[in-house]
């Protein structure tokens, strides 16, 4: 697995945008400076992004929650059914909220933001763009658990 992935690079770049624009709001309440007022809306969208943005990364590292301590007693290749079940399960409901997240997009393109020089659709589609990178993980997993290699060329 490759330590640095493009879920990760995002979601960090995310976070060290985050973390700049915090600081200039904090400086804006002291009287050095006065914070301009998007700050505040731009924060709450680089978080959501952030946050979705890395589900997709958990997903990739195979480090989301998980109580396994039933399905470890259970021989290998059971175990291996089992769990590419749930990912079954889970490639749907993960679908399902693809679709949901695109809906909402597209009900959103003409909301335009309090303070942001763009549209709701923008925020809303973190939700979008996440769960097509979890679906891609999910299928790769999947294809991997049976011995099926898959290669991404840049």
């Amino acid at each position: 697995m490759r330590r640095y992935s493009f879920e990760g690079t995002i979601a960090s770049i995310l976070f060290i945008a985050l973390f700049g624009i915090i600081l200039v709001q904090v400086l804006g309440r002291t009287p050095v400076l006065t914070g301009p007022v998007w700050t505040e809306e731009a924060a709450r969208w680089l978080w959501v992004w952030m946050a979705f943005v890395a589900i997709a990364e958990a997903e990739r590292t195979d480090t989301q929650l998980r109580m396994g301590f039933l399905a470890d007693l259970l021989p290998r290749g059971i175990r291996r059914v089992l769990f590419t079940l749930i990912d079954l399960v889970y490639l749907g409901i993960v679908g399902h909220l693809s679709w949901i997240g695109y809906k909402t997009v597209m009900r959103t393109a003409n909301n335009i933001s309090v303070t942001l020089p763009t549209t709701d659709a923008v925020l809303y589609g973190s939700a979008f763009v996440a769960f097509l990178l979890v679906l891609h993980r999910i299928l790769r997993r999947i294809f991997e658990r049976f011995g099926k290699t898959i290669e991404v060329t840049p």
